[in-house]
């Protein structure tokens, strides 16, 4: 895998994400239907990861998989950002690693430059801020932001119909 995704995935132009979602894919990753992942992004081991129809992943993204990590349906994860699904057991002396689950729930937007930490679950809705550093569970539906990320306030969503400049 390591040599496929030096040699073919992270440098790949863009207009390829046809051939990165097939080379994820033969490697044992779950890519749903309509999936965009952008060049530079590194995953560490593809039969961990599970990613929901349409969602963006962006430029040098890294998805630490070391424990499964899950995306959501229709979510975004912006540019530098990284998801990191293990660490490290301090209280043991040999420092032995930890698979700890990332679970990032449908219509999430993890901004630009985010860090979410092993274990988290965000829940559906969310919006994490960019450069924010998320290092506990995040509610449904809230915008957060921070390091550490906290929830800020309610996210209004609404249909791209009703976005001003929209056509019909």
């Amino acid at each position: 895998w390591w040599i496929v995704q030096a040699l073919l995935v992270k440098p790949s132009p863009q207009i390829c994400y046809p051939l990165r979602r097939i080379l994820l894919r033969a490697f044992g990753a779950k890519i749903g239907s309509g999936v965009r992942i952008r060049p530079g992004v590194e995953v560490t081991y593809p039969w961990k990861v599970t990613i929901g129809a349409n969602c963006w992943i962006g430029d040098d993204v890294t998805l630490y998989s070391l424990g499964p990590i899950s995306i959501g349906a229709d979510s975004v994860i912006s540019q530098n950002a990284y998801i990191c699904a293990a660490d490290h057991d301090y209280a043991d002396i040999s420092f032995p690693i930890r698979e700890r689950p990332v679970k990032i729930g449908e219509q999430v937007w993890i901004a630009s430059d985010v860090w979410v930490g092993p274990g988290v679950t965000v829940g559906d809705g969310v919006v994490v801020g960019a450069r924010s550093t998320v290092t506990k569970d995040l509610p449904a539906g809230m915008v957060c932001l921070g390091s550490p990320c906290k929830p800020l306030k309610r996210r209004v969503m609404t249909s791209a119909s009703e976005q001003p400049g929209t056509i019909d």
